[in-house]
């Protein structure tokens, strides 16, 4: 009884700071305004927490109006800090059936301009939350923001489950991409990886790709173009073995980043470093 009580203790903990990076390297894909475990963190906390292993800057993502709104603030308050706004492809299947879609759409084309917005996203298809009946609102959805970001020449991050070939049909098929497409939490294989190579796309890889069963991942972290591989959190989601299941953060990216390097055999300087370099040509400087 008492180490199942202690399992469930540390299922609501925050896991072990790691060692701290040579060189830093931001995550490209977070949620500081998500609640983590049974704790509320401060956002100074998190970010400074962060700082101290070699993270040195995040990608604030909002899902909806509020927290696109949210994001927005803290890029133009801290430094440390950039946006992204959207609404997320569940949430537009909602919205539609509403009739609310089209004046949430409105609302995130008046924050896309704003100049600490670097990215438009999460956005794209997930077939595995929404049935059929909400595929088309997500496909406009994302069709429309793909607009945007060409519009205003933002990123675009996307979110893609269990949607791979309709992403890559409506990336496609599109008159215009922005210069900078970012598969965020990529979920692919290998397949996905060498189309994401041929057209220039960004794979960003979060704690997943540590997972022991991850095969998918690591054959497309194996073929990857160096050049355009990315790391995240997606926290306090996905965190990294050998803490699955426990809350996440953005302190956690050494865990994933020492992954990679042990996985490619490449040194882990050089791969940060590569890292820092590819986030800063997607987003720009923070």
């Amino acid at each position: 009884m008492r180490a199942k009580a202690a399992k469930r203790r540390r299922r609501h903990e925050f896991p072990p700071a790691p060692e701290p990076l040579p060189v830093p390297v931001p995550d490209n894909h977070t949620h500081l305004d998500f609640r983590s475990g049974r704790q509320t963190v401060a956002l100074d906390d998190a970010l400074a927490t962060a700082n101290a292993v070699g993270v040195s800057s995040v990608i604030q993502v909002g899902c909806d109006v509020a927290s696109s709104r949210a994001a927005v603030e803290l890029a133009a308050a801290d430094r440390r800090v950039l946006a992204a706004v959207a609404i997320h492809p569940n949430d537009a299947a909602v919205l539609a059936e509403r009739g609310e879609l089209d004046a949430a759409l409105e609302d995130i084309r008046s924050l896309a301009g704003h100049e600490r917005v670097r990215a438009i996203g999460e956005t794209g298809l997930d077939y595995y939350r929404t049935g059929v009946e909400g595929h088309p609102a997500q496909r406009a959805s994302f069709e429309a923001h793909l607009a945007l970001a060409v519009e205003h020449g933002k990123a675009l991050q996307i979110h893609d489950r269990d949607a791979h070939e309709d992403v890559v049909d409506v990336l496609l098929s599109a008159e215009r991409l922005p210069e900078s497409v970012v598969f965020h939490c990529f979920s692919g294989d290998a397949d996905l990886a060498r189309i994401c190579n041929e057209h220039g796309w960004y794979l960003s890889f979060s704690g997943t790709v540590t997972f022991k069963n991850s095969v998918d991942l690591h054959a497309a972290l194996d073929i990857a173009d160096p050049e355009h591989v990315l790391v995240e959190t997606d926290a306090p989601f996905l965190t990294p073995h050998p803490f699955r299941g426990q809350p996440n953060s953005s302190y956690m990216i050494p865990y994933t980043v020492r992954f990679m390097a042990e996985r490619s055999g490449e040194d882990l300087g050089d791969l940060c470093a590569r890292l820092a370099a590819n986030t800063e040509r997607v987003y720009g400087t923070f």
